[in-house]
C-alpha cells in the first residue's frame, strides 16, 4: 500500500515553530518513504477560525519548500460529509442525545479525563428526562482497554470509558467535532500514515473506536514532541507563539530537524532550500525522534 500521509494545521493562527516541526516531521517521513503528503486545514471549529490564517500557512509552507501533493482541502467545505457519518451512527445506534450544560457535568462529577475536561458520568446515556431537549450528540465508548504501538512513544492503552468518557460528535453550538471530522477526512482521503504532534496522543483512542464504529481502516500513528515554552506551555496562540519568518529558508528548517533528534552540519543550513530537502530526506530516520512528549529549545525534555 502505497504511503499516504498528512499535515493538517488548525488555522487559529500563522504557522509557528511547533507546527513548522510537525509539518517537517510528516514531510519527510513521507517522502523518505516514497508516499504521498497531503494537506488538509481543519477549520471545523469555524468560532476559532481566524480569517486569513489559512492562507499564510500556506504561503509559508510554500516558502520554505513544502510541496504538497493535490488539492487543499477545508473541513469547512465539508459538513455534509460529517453529518453524513453522525446519521449513520444515529440509525446504527452508536450516538445518542445529550441534553448537560457544563455547569450540570460539573455539579455532576469531579473527575478529570486524559484531556484535562470532566469525564462525562453518563448522565443521558438511558435517555434524555422528561421535558429535556438535545443540546449535543455523543458518542458511547466501551469498558475495556484500547491499545495501539506508536511509531514514536511506543505502546499506549487507554480504556475510553474510564479515561475519556462518552464524548461528544454535534457540539451544542452547532459544531461538528475534531475527533468526526479527522477520522473522516483521513478515511475518505485514504491516510493511512499519521504524523503529528503528542498533544493529540490520548485521542487516539477515541479516534480507533470512532473508525471502528464507522467500519474505516485505522492508519498508523506516529506522536512527535512537541515544542514547548519555559513554562512547559505548548506554542500556540494562547501562549503567544511567534510566527515562522520563512526568510530563514533552510537554517528554520534544519533548527526544526535538529528538534527533532538529527544533527544537522552548519552547512546545511545554509544550503538553498531545495538542496536542504534533498539532503533532509536521505538523513530522515524516525527511530531518531525522541519518545517524549514535549522539549524546550535549549532546555529539557518533559
Amino acid at each position: 500500500m502505497r504511503y499516504r500521509g498528512r499535515f493538517a494545521p488548525s488555522p487559529t493562527g500563522p504557522l509557528h515553530f511547533g507546527s513548522l516541526v510537525a509539518a517537517l516531521g510528516s514531510y519527510l517521513d513521507a517522502r523518505t518513504h516514497g508516499g504521498e503528503w497531503l494537506v488538509r486545514i481543519e477549520d471545523v471549529d469555524m468560532p476559532r477560525t481566524v480569517r486569513g490564517a489559512a492562507d499564510g500557512i500556506l504561503r509559508t509552507l510554500e516558502a520554505l519548500g513544502f510541496e504538497w501533493d493535490g488539492e487543499v482541502v477545508a473541513q469547512s467545505r465539508r459538513l455534509d460529509l460529517y453529518h453524513g457519518a453522525l446519521v449513520h451512527l444515529q440509525l446504527e445506534g452508536d450516538v445518542y442525545p445529550c441534553s448537560c450544560t457544563r455547569s450540570e457535568i460539573a455539579a455532576a462529577t469531579q473527575r478529570i479525563a486524559v484531556d484535562g475536561g470532566l469525564l462525562y458520568p453518563g448522565t443521558c446515556r438511558g435517555g434524555l428526562a422528561d421535558g429535556m431537549a438535545a443540546r449535543a450528540w455523543r458518542l458511547r465508548v466501551p469498558d475495556h482497554e484500547l491499545s495501539f504501538v506508536d511509531r514514536i512513544q511506543g505502546e499506549v492503552r487507554q480504556n475510553l470509558e474510564r479515561d475519556v468518557g462518552d464524548f461528544v460528535l454535534l457540539r451544542a453550538d452547532g459544531q461538528y467535532a475534531y475527533q468526526l471530522a479527522v477520522v473522516v477526512d483521513d478515511a475518505l482521503q485514504g491516510v493511512n500514515a499519521v504524523v503529528r504532534g503528542v498533544d493529540l496522543l490520548d485521542s487516539t483512542a477515541r479516534q480507533l473506536w470512532l473508525q471502528q464504529r464507522l467500519g474505516v481502516p485505522s492508519p498508523s500513528y506516529a506522536h512527535l514532541p512537541v515544542v514547548v515554552n519555559a513554562a512547559g506551555e505548548k506554542l500556540s496562540k494562547q501562549t503567544k507563539a511567534a510566527a515562522v519568518d520563512a526568510a530563514g529558508g533552510s537554517e528554520v528548517l534544519a533548527a526544526a530537524l535538529r528538534f527533532l533528534g538529527h544533527p544537522v552540519p552548519p552547512e546545511v543550513g545554509a544550503l538553498p532550500v531545495a538542496d536542504f530537502w534533498r539532503w533532509a530526506v536521505s538523513a530522515w530516520s524516525i527511530e531518531r525522534v525522541p519518545a517524549v512528549r514535549g522539549i524546550f529549545p535549549g532546555g529539557g525534555a518533559l
